[in-house]
């Protein structure tokens, strides 16, 4: 069976991560960087260019006078809203290769933009300074998916309908008949990209957080999230009782499993603002 970096390897379009993602990245992370640093990496991306002055003229970000210029909605957005903003939209490009025949991709994408939402929000509540970077760890926890529908898609659509009828981890089935699941295959990918360790670590440790070491609350927020987005995914009649939370992943985020009703609630009104701005563009072929 082939090892996850050859699946990563065969899915030739998923190793190229788009430019101003990484421009933006760069400058987001160099506490030198200035506005105009910021403002040249965004002018990479004409679409992005479009989408953020519409995203800084509509409410709530919104000001009395027009804004018209990339350094305005710069100065008026910051750094945070504009970095979230590019992942999920050059993310969302990247997701638009799953061939639409094996993957409702519409609705896998509203998953992912769920679960960056949710894992943003529980690092807030957590008191966890790195919110940017659970927001792009939640969009990414998925990623997996996208090399295995466009490397192996057969397997990997057999194993999503064997988990759903044998009522199993998706994850083991995965490693059952393809041998490797999407977290390591994700992972895989995401150090092709060149990602930080602790985003990497986070998605491939997201099953286990107790294997992720000094990375561990990054990756138990991802973990958090994605139980929660996958919970969430469940028809009523068939969810069980409890969330299936990591007791490791709860002690090193010190999460309140309680909050998690009025999170869900938060998120799911920002999903879709979130998905108006960005979906014209992401879902394209």
């Amino acid at each position: 069976m082939p090892l996850a970096s050859e699946l990563v390897h065969a899915c030739s379009t998923g190793s190229i991560l788009p430019e101003v993602y990484c421009c933006v990245r760069d400058v987001v992370d160099n506490p030198n960087a200035t506005t105009g640093d910021l403002t040249k990496a965004l002018q990479l991306d004409p679409v992005i260019v479009a989408r953020l002055l519409r995203l800084a003229n509509n409410p709530p970000h919104g000001p009395s006078r027009k804004v018209d210029t990339v350094a305005g909605a710069v100065q008026l957005l910051g750094k945070q809203v504009i970095s979230d903003f590019v992942a999920t939209m050059t993310v969302g490009r990247t997701f638009s290769g799953i061939p639409v025949h094996l993957m409702d991709l519409p609705k896998f994408w509203r998953k992912s933009v769920l679960c960056a939402l949710m894992a943003r929000a529980i690092a807030k509540s957590c008191g966890v300074d790195s919110q940017e970077q659970s927001y792009v760890t939640g969009l990414l926890r998925d990623i997996g998916h996208y090399v295995l529908y466009q490397a192996v898609p057969q397997r990997a659509q057999s194993a999503l309908i064997e988990a759903g009828y044998l009522d199993a981890s998706l994850a083991e089935v995965e490693q059952s008949n393809i041998g490797c699941d999407f977290a390591e295959v994700g992972a895989e990918l995401i150090r092709s990209w060149g990602l930080p360790m602790p985003i990497e670590q986070a998605i491939r440790c997201q099953l286990s957080p107790k294997d992720a070491g000094e990375f561990i609350v990054q990756t138990s927020i991802v973990h958090l999230a994605g139980v929660a987005v996958d919970y969430e995914e469940v028809d009523s009649d068939r969810r069980p009782a409890t969330m299936s939370f990591s007791p490791q992943a709860l002690t090193a985020t010190r999460f309140v499993p309680a909050n998690l009703p009025s999170l869900l609630a938060e998120v799911r009104l920002q999903l879709e603002e979130t998905l108006a701005l960005v979906h014209p563009y992401t879902m394209a072929a």
